[in-house]
């Protein structure tokens, strides 16, 4: 259960609030009465669920690099939260093997910057870092990694989280628990839902390619991903930053977020739905020489079900379903923040319900 009474005036920090989960993000917990900051760059597409859902209108934004750390200072310390949500990253594996030195400036040192501004914070109470399920040594194990396997990442995206989540565990233990400030990271999987239009991710590549009546080129078919609507991490990351706030040195860890081992679904099965879905659309297969991703990936969710009461609420036929209705109410230029309101009222009725 998500609490209205918990968050009603809490002073949220957001880093990365012009991203896809970020604006996601800005849009619940204002929702949920909480004052939000953002610092990030400027939306990373356009067009971007940060205008096309107007969150510049419900929080307050500041455009900002987390590696300007005398600007962060300043930007955080003013404001001075209670919350901290770390959301700021390169975010895309390919673009990772073209600029590997600015995704480990920004994924790494970044994170750092922003967790030693922190400390310098005199309410905070709580910060989740956001990292990736790539941030695992990927052997594609069957049976899903445990918050305690180790570290990796074969492309430099995946390695760059492996070592913020190092960070996050050095800041944890040499400065953030002596302040009484509980820090945990949170592992989650393959992301989708409206709003998201960046390059080179499996769902805006189809939406596009299906506005365009063109047919959706698809580089692995068969890689297999804990596919999960963007609201299922979010709110295990709102039931976890409660609790870390009223606790800090029992929930400061790593928590995967992932859907049901159901949900866990190749390429092609994304495609084949999606294309019912969509009339007159098809997909076929690059022939190119594509960059090494992992052919399969799977977190084990057992922690966060047994430790925080959190669990998947929406299957991933029906969230296919209602990214493609969500992009069909973009194309018919409906009110889209009102879209996303309506969207998180009624994930928030079906958790509520799956939890009775």
């Amino acid at each position: 259960m998500i609490s209205q009474d918990f968050w009603k005036g809490k002073r949220v920090f957001l880093t990365g609030h012009t991203g896809f989960k970020g604006s996601w993000l800005s849009l619940w917990l204002t929702s949920l009465g909480a004052e939000v900051k953002g610092y990030a760059l400027n939306p990373p597409t356009s067009p971007s669920l940060f205008n096309e859902a107007k969150i510049e209108s419900i929080i307050t934004s500041e455009i900002g690099d987390i590696r300007n750390q005398d600007k962060l200072h300043k930007s955080m310390t003013t404001f001075n939260p209670d919350i901290l949500l770390h959301m700021a990253a390169q975010p895309l594996v390919r673009y990772s093997y073209d600029n590997p030195v600015e995704t480990y400036e920004v994924n790494v040192i970044g994170t750092a910057k922003v967790l030693e501004v922190a400390r310098s914070c005199s309410n905070l109470k709580a910060i989740v870092n956001i990292t990736t399920d790539k941030c695992y040594e990927n052997d594609s194990r069957k049976e899903g990694y445990i918050e305690t396997d180790s570290m990796g990442g074969y492309d430099p995206y995946s390695s760059s989280k492996g070592c913020a989540e190092l960070v996050t565990s050095t800041y944890r233990r040499s400065f953030l628990q002596e302040q009484g400030i509980g820090i945990a990271s949170v592992r989650a999987g393959n992301v989708i839902g409206g709003g998201d239009w960046a390059d080179d991710r499996l769902i805006p590549d189809i939406l596009r390619s299906f506005e365009k009546n063109e047919s959706v080129i698809i580089r692995n078919p068969k890689a297999t991903r804990p596919w999960q609507h963007v609201l299922e991490p979010l709110s295990g990351y709102l039931i976890l930053l409660e609790k870390l706030y009223k606790n800090q040195g029992k929930y400061a860890e790593g928590w995967n977020f992932g859907p049901n081992e159901q949900d866990v679904q190749p390429v092609d099965w994304i495609l084949d739905k999606m294309t019912l879905k969509w009339p007159d659309s098809h997909w076929s297969l690059d022939k190119n020489a594509n960059p090494h991703e992992a052919d399969f990936l799977k977190l084990n969710i057992t922690k966060v079900k047994l430790k925080l009461g959190w669990k998947p609420v929406w299957e991933l036929s029906y969230t296919l379903e209602r990214i493609i209705d969500w992009h069909r109410a973009w194309l018919n230029k409906e009110n889209m923040q009102a879209v996303c309101l309506a969207e998180i009222e009624e994930y928030t009725r079906d958790m509520n319900n799956e939890n009775r």
